[in-house]
C-alpha cells in the first residue's frame, strides 16, 4: 500500500467508527460509544502521522503521544480532552469492580463528551488530504 492508501484506510475506518459511536449512543450504550469515540480520534491521528511521515503509523493508543508524533500544536483544552478520551479507552475495556465509569456515563455526560470528540475530529480532518 502507498502512504496515501494507508491514510485513506485510517480515514475510512475512523468514519466507520464514528458511525458506530452514533449507533451505540442511540442504543444508550454510552460506555462503548465513548470507547469508539477514542478509536475515531486515534485513527484520525494515525492518518495524520502517516501523511507527514510517509511510513506506517506506530502502535499505541495514547492520544497525546499520537498527537505529538503527528506534530500537532494543541491548546490546553485539546490536551486535556485527549488525556480524558484516552482514559475512556482504558475504563471501557477494564471496568472497575464498582462500575464507576458506567455510572458516570449518563446520556448528558456522553453527549457532551461526544460533541467535543466530534469537534476535535473535524479539526483533525481539516489537516488530512485524502
Amino acid at each position: 500500500m502507498t502512504p496515501q492508501e494507508i491514510v485513506q484506510y485510517w480515514i475510512t475506518t475512523a468514519e466507520d467508527d464514528w458511525q458506530s459511536v452514533q449507533n451505540l449512543f442511540d442504543k444508550q450504550d454510552y460506555v462503548k460509544a465513548l470507547f469508539f469515540g477514542h478509536l475515531y480520534l486515534e485513527k484520525l491521528l494515525k492518518a495524520l502521522i502517516v501523511q507527514i511521515s510517509r511510513a506506517h503509523a506506530p502502535y499505541g493508543h495514547t492520544l497525546n503521544t499520537l498527537a505529538e508524533k503527528a506534530k500537532l500544536t494543541l491548546n490546553p483544552d485539546q490536551t486535556v480532552l485527549l488525556r480524558r478520551v484516552t482514559d475512556y479507552n482504558i475504563q471501557a475495556r477494564y471496568p472497575d469492580w464498582k462500575l464507576e465509569f458506567k455510572k458516570r456515563c449518563t446520556r448528558e455526560f456522553c453527549q457532551g463528551e461526544l460533541k467535543q470528540i466530534e469537534n476535535l475530529g473535524q479539526w483533525l480532518r481539516t489537516m488530512l488530504k485524502p
